[in-house]
Order: structure tokens, then C-alpha cells, then sequence
């Protein structure tokens, strides 16, 4: 029997937050989360088509956000006293209450542990052409819940 059910109410990417260390990003304005698995690949005699398995993973994590205070300047003169990779546990939670998705599974949360900045943090920036300063930072996690 074919599924019957229609998406009449799609999952808005409106519809979130975002937690750096359980303090909100009150302006965060695009937060995704990306499981990437390393996948081996190889073939068999006797087979036309290529095996493939998963070997492991990485977690990566990106957060833009328009700059209104000096974190990631905080973190950056931090380690360059004390030398410590700065790691930060940072969560999602994706709650659209007027959504199918929320019907069937309710809010979706994952928290990202040990984040890592892996990406270019600006540390400043000016343009005669822009409008207001967007940060996006790139994480890499080692786990998530």
C-alpha cells in the first residue's frame, strides 16, 4: 500500500535556537549541523558495482551570526595565552509546532560536543558595499546526542 501521507505543513528553518556552552546566540541567523561519513569503496571479483561501507564520520557544524560582541575574539586571545584548543558544546533545537514534522516526531535537538573552530575567524571587517557584519563559523565535533 502506497504512504498516503501529504506534507501539507513542511518543517520551517525558521523555527530554532542555537546554545554555545547553554548561553542562547540570540544572533545567530543560520545554524546547520552535517554528519559526514568517510566511506570506503571497492569491488569484488565476480561484481559489476562497487561495495562501499562506512569507516567513520565527522561532524561539522556551521553557525552564522551578526556580530554584536567579541566571542570569538575571546576565545582566539584565550588560546594564545594559554595555548588550549578552545572546545565549546553547542546545540540545536529545531521546534516548529505547526509542522507535520513536529506531529509525528516533535522538536528535533542535537548537541555537538568538543566543537572545535576549524574555519577563518574574521577578525574584523569593513566594506563600502555592505550592509551589517555576518560571522560564519565553521566547528568540527567529535560526538553528538
Amino acid at each position: 500500500m502506497a504512504d498516503t501521507r501529504v506534507n501539507t505543513s513542511p518543517l520551517s528553518a525558521r523555527e530554532g535556537k542555537a546554545y554555545i556552552d547553554g548561553t542562547e546566540v540570540a544572533d545567530c541567523c543560520k545554524f546547520k549541523v552535517v554528519f559526514k561519513p568517510e566511506v570506503w569503496a571497492g569491488k569484488s571479483l565476480g561484481r559489476m558495482s562497487t561495495s562501499r561501507r562506512w569507516t567513520g564520520y565527522d561532524i561539522e557544524v556551521t553557525m552564522e551570526q551578526w556580530k554584536t560582541n567579541r566571542f570569538y575574539r575571546q576565545k582566539i586571545d584565550e588560546y594564545r595565552r594559554s595555548g588550549k584548543t578552545p572546545e565549546l558544546t553547542i546545540q540545536g533545537i529545531q521546534e516548529d509546532k505547526n509542522s507535520d514534522f513536529y506531529d509525528l516526531s516533535g522538536k528535533e535537538t542535537v548537541t555537538c560536543i568538543g566543537c572545535v573552530p576549524t574555519g577563518d575567524i574574521s577578525l574584523i571587517d569593513c566594506d563600502t558595499d555592505g550592509d551589517v557584519v555576518k560571522e560564519s563559523i565553521t566547528f568540527g565535533a567529535y560526538d553528538i546526542v
